[in-house]
């Protein structure tokens, strides 16, 4: 935990840099409920996957931008063609499985909604509908995974989502709200409860 002293707050010991102060202070753990933001976070947590986070922000408008402003239903009627354009895109990480798992995604994300009515009714009910709130003292005691993300992952992979895994769909749960964990000190633990 650091203080701002410019605003005299204390934060989240990985959102100390300056650069991850609006998404900690204003997204992350906030529970959310619309379908274009989970499936926002499904591409860009697994474009993550061995890179940091602030790899992932800094091209978060070059993600928007490249993948239809996060509409499931363009980017999921993507072509080869596409990959082959993403895959010359500097706005973003051009790893041909990530941009293949999203449009995959995308068409699998597509399928939930028509049998959930919204994927966020499917995924919410990992968690009963509500916010699992953690009490951490400190960075270090906040796990990679948990039992339920590794349920939702196994029911993702069943599904034919890929860039799944229980790491990912645990990042995508603190990202979305499902899971609260701000450490004990943070000013955001106190305003999300």
């Amino acid at each position: 935990m650091k203080m701002d002293e410019k605003k005299n707050i204390i934060r989240c010991q990985w959102a100390e840099n300056p650069l991850f102060h609006d998404y900690h202070d204003k997204e992350w753990g906030v529970p959310i409920h619309d379908d274009k933001i989970h499936f926002e976070f499904l591409i860009l947590e697994a474009a993550q996957a061995g890179l940091s986070w602030a790899t992932i922000l800094k091209r978060r408008e070059g993600y928007q931008f490249a993948f239809a402003n996060f509409d499931p239903k363009k980017v999921a009627l993507f072509t080869e063609k596409d990959v082959e354009k993403l895959m010359n895109n500097p706005g973003i990480i051009r790893n041909r499985l990530k941009i293949n798992a999203a449009i995959n995604n995308a068409r699998m994300f597509l399928l939930v909604q028509k049998e959930f009515s919204t994927f966020d009714h499917y995924i919410w009910g990992f968690v009963k509908g509500k916010t699992i709130i953690n009490k951490w003292k400190k960075i270090s005691e906040i796990p990679a995974i948990s039992k339920e993300s590794e349920v939702l992952s196994k029911d993702l992979k069943k599904r034919g989502f890929t860039f799944v895994d229980p790491t990912i769909i645990y990042a995508h749960m603190q990202a979305v709200g499902m899971v609260n964990d701000h450490e004990v000190t943070c000013f955001r633990l106190v305003l999300l409860n």
